[in-house]
């Protein structure tokens, strides 16, 4: 808390309220929107000591404004003393403690130019922990609410999230304003005063305008900061508040929905978006003819939802019905009207779904595959039809590993159509439904299920929490789509950087990371890799530096960076950005050590990994473990500096010391055993045995010097040290869990 906040602890306030009214703002940066506009103020007026710290910022957003309602704010900010350094006293006073002409000058810069004498009873000497110092003691007079609103406002809206700014003129035909939105008026209100503040050059005033068309008067004036909500709710039929908005919307259509005895579809990121569509909503029911649920209904949520803002409804079995809800921004006596029209206008966008349906399925899937040679991918990696065909080439490898001659078969068909439908006109028109239209177009041309299915499950998982493939044949093409996606843009050195990621190529890695881990696939990343090199060949061999350096250096680091954030605690509570995890996976947190420790051998069978953790988190939990870490650390600097090779077999006659002796004979006896469990796949059996190599380890340093001027001794201490090295990091590198 700084000096002018604590101040205003004890200063009268009253509440303040700002509004910017500006025409229509972009709905899917609405709240984002007000929530920075209430924040940024709050912060500037808190920050200069206008407002108390614990002053409450209530945001509002609507299509037309943003607002915010703080509490606690003083006309004017507390002065504050300034403490502010000098220079040394040796140089700042002769021997006859008179002020020297650097002093003067300085004093003189400080107090813009006026006479510096007076200043000179404001000098403090303090010891700065080198030398005595001059201080100058002075007090800031505290800003006015005018100025210092001033500054939070012009702030604010410079750090506003605005993606796309507008330029426009101002009425007097010479000035330029950039902003999200034209703006109309600004309200600044401290209790019942204005506040004398201008910006987007508008002045403040207490006027402001309601509803477009049902506003009861117009323009609404302000009473006070606090009658701003209800006022214009009361007089301008607006819900100011995007959460309060928001949840009506929502009871609404929770209550719409109850009445026809159906429920919604998926809503949140639709209802985000309406509510920064209305001011004062109203949701009514509308229907369809039922011929159009012959359309597959994916087609017409989508036309419902993106297109027109409705929201469908499904029955009891989760089929689409053929009636929906719509939010109306008004509130006629008689609706019927209006919900007449909104159906007018969606019938005719159903009627284009129903005839890009009934034409596509009148050319297979199979005699558009040739069509892709026309489509380009990338001007570097060819079109689509050599894509298709590196993919064929990869989901066939890997459906021979994975389940022979026949998996590879039905896995090369289903490649071969996967990216089919890029070329109907479904898709064209809803980019979104690619995969998913092509499985209806597949399963009505009479292709098998399973390859059907596994056309619109190789973009799976496509976002947070999506499902994977449904069957061995989505697998092995979801992994080959992805892969072939990640080593060919990576060979062409489209590496993301930073937030900038446009071929989505983390969400990629994240999906082969998902697949090999929750379909416990047994396929190593690094050969999966490296065949996917080989496929692409030539065509980003000459890229590249080398094909081994793109396909098994920079791109497996990228995933197991991925990797390290899938099993981090931010990962599991689905915070990771663009991905989530599956509900039903195991819900087990890692330290980061534990994490650094097992991905620091770089294992390649990812489905292995979380079997690693939970070993490695059994081993951390035992007394001896970080005794036993801080050990194989410090073996590890000790094999590092050796100028001979440590590897080797260990020559028993030159195990001189009983700590030497007692330790290869505890290896001797805990190697079979951990190898073992380590054979039978029990890595916490393996990683446990290890414990009774505490007492041999320590006896072993506490009385044996390794590094011995005996070459052959030398050697052989560092055989020994090696071998337990090497059992001990089979699984992980135990010595990142010391502290």
């Amino acid at each position: 808390m700084t000096e002018a906040t604590q101040a205003t602890q004890g200063l009268a306030t009253r509440n303040l309220l700002v509004e910017l009214l500006v025409e229509e703002l972009p709905p899917k940066s609405l709240k984002k929107l007000g929530e920075s506009f209430a924040q940024g103020i709050a912060a500037g007026l808190k920050r200069q000591g206008l407002a108390r710290e614990d002053a409450a910022a209530t945001p509002f957003a609507s299509p037309r404004r943003l607002a915010v309602h703080l509490t606690c704010v003083a006309a004017q900010a507390p002065d504050t003393s300034s403490l502010k350094k000098l220079m040394p006293v040796a140089v700042g006073l002769d021997e006859n403690g008179q002020p020297t002409p650097a002093l003067l000058k300085k004093l003189r810069s400080l107090c813009g130019d006026a006479d510096p004498v007076p200043f000179l009873s404001q000098l403090k000497r303090a010891h700065d922990g080198k030398t005595e110092t001059l201080f100058l003691d002075s007090v800031v007079k505290g800003a006015t609410l005018a100025e210092g609103l001033q500054t939070a406002l012009a702030g604010t809206l410079e750090k506003l999230p605005i993606a796309r700014m507008m330029t426009y003129q101002l009425a007097d035909g010479w000035n330029t304003i950039n902003f999200v939105r034209p703006a109309h008026a600004l309200v600044a209100l401290h209790g019942k005063e204005v506040v004398d503040v201008s910006i987007l050059g508008l002045t403040a005033g207490r006027e402001t305008q309601g509803h477009r068309f049902e506003a009861m008067t117009s323009p609404l004036i302000v009473k006070d900061a606090d009658s701003y909500e209800h006022q214009l709710q009361e007089e301008g039929a607006v819900i100011a508040s995007f959460s309060h908005r928001r949840a009506e919307i929502e009871r609404q259509l929770l209550a719409a929905a109850r009445k026809e005895d159906l429920k919604l579809t998926r809503y949140d990121a639709l209802l985000d978006e309406v509510a920064a569509l209305v001011e004062r909503p109203r949701v009514l029911t509308g229907e369809f003819e039922t011929g159009f649920l012959d359309v597959p209904q994916e087609c017409l949520i989508l036309t419902m939802q993106a297109n027109q803002k409705y929201f469908p409804l499904l029955d009891a079995r989760g089929q689409l019905s053929h009636r929906f809800l719509i939010v109306s921004n008004i509130r006629p006596v008689d609706a019927r009207s209006v919900i007449a029209g909104n159906e007018r206008v969606l019938r005719s966008r159903l009627a284009d779904a129903k005839f890009f349906f009934d034409q596509d399925r009148r050319k297979t899937l199979a005699s558009r595959v040739e069509g892709l040679q026309r489509v380009v991918y990338h001007n570097k990696l060819g079109t689509q039809a050599e894509r298709v065909e590196r993919i064929w080439a990869i989901a066939q490898t890997i459906g021979l590993q994975l389940g022979g001659n026949e998996l590879a078969a039905r896995a090369g068909e289903a490649a071969m159509l996967a990216k089919a439908d890029l070329l109907t006109d479904m898709v064209g028109e809803f980019p979104e439904l690619q995969g998913i239209m092509g499985r209806y177009y597949a399963k009505h041309d009479g292709v098998a299920e399973e390859v059907a299915d596994a056309i619109e499950d190789h973009y799976k998982p496509r976002f947070a929490g999506d499902e994977l493939p449904r069957n061995a044949v989505g697998v092995c093409v979801a992994l080959a789509d992805k892969l072939e996606t990640l080593v060919g843009l990576f060979g062409i050195g489209q590496i993301p950087t930073g937030d900038k990621d446009p071929f989505a190529l983390r969400r990629h890695a994240l999906g082969v990371i998902r697949i090999l881990i929750e379909k416990e696939v047994p396929l190593a990343l690094n050969i999966l890799l490296e065949q996917t090199a080989d496929i692409f060949g030539q065509r980003i061999k000459g890229s590249a530096e080398t094909i081994a350096k793109t396909a098994t250096e920079t791109l497996e680091g990228f995933i197991y960076e991925r990797l390290k954030h899938y099993f981090s605690a931010e990962a599991i509570e689905g915070q990771i950005t663009g991905f989530g995890r599956s509900p039903n996976e195991d819900r087990s947190t890692f330290s980061p050590q534990q994490i650094d420790a097992v991905l620091a051998l770089r294992p390649q069978l990812l489905n292995d990994v979380k079997k690693r953790l939970l070993a490695v988190r059994a081993f951390a939990a035992l007394p001896e473990a970080e005794s036993l870490a801080a050990t194989n650390k410090r073996v590890g600097n000790i094999l590092r500096k050796a100028e001979v090779d440590a590897g080797g077999e260990i020559d028993t006659d030159l195990l001189q010391t009983p700590a030497e002796q007692a330790l290869h004979q505890a290896l001797d006896r805990i190697i079979p055993e951990a190898d073992a469990a380590f054979a039978a796949g029990d890595y916490t059996a393996s990683l446990q045995a290890l414990a009774a190599l505490k007492v041999p380890v320590d006896q072993f340093f506490d009385t044996v010097m390794v590094n011995t001027e005996d070459a052959a001794l030398r050697h052989n201490r560092l055989a020994l040290l090696a071998q337990m090295q090497k059992i001990m990091n089979r699984i992980a590198d135990i010595s990142r869990l010391a502290l």
